[in-house]
């Protein structure tokens, strides 16, 4: 099992969930998040003045998949779907899941996804 994590621009979060849909990965949870990269936040102007911001609002798309294949079909559409590129476009974390647990159900592991 592998988990899936997709840091991406909030305009594109629509876009990314119908192609993550479409593709049979339904089950995801998203956070409103903030940070920067390389891109180390920008200036605006606001009522004359100006200010600094350092955290750019992101959203965080978190997936749970139980094979390899459906992590690299859940990637490449993330990866499709977000892709702007300009700078801010997001990364993408997998790691490894070692057990999976459904609370209500007490299935375990590929079965409780």
């Amino acid at each position: 099992m592998k988990k899936i994590e997709a840091i991406i621009k909030p305009f594109k979060l629509e876009d990314v969930k119908d192609a993550l849909v479409e593709a049979g990965i339904e089950g995801m949870t998203i956070s409103e998040v903030k940070g920067y990269g390389r891109q180390q936040g920008h200036a605006e102007l606001y009522r004359g003045a100006e200010y600094v911001v350092e955290f750019i609002p992101k959203v965080k798309i978190e997936i749970v998949v139980s094979s390899e294949e459906y992590a690299n079909l859940a990637i490449e559409t993330i990866v499709s779907a977000a892709h702007t590129g300009k700078i801010g476009d997001g990364k993408i974390f997998v790691t490894d899941i070692e057990k999976t647990i459904r609370i209500r159900t007490g299935e375990e592991d590929e079965e409780a996804i």
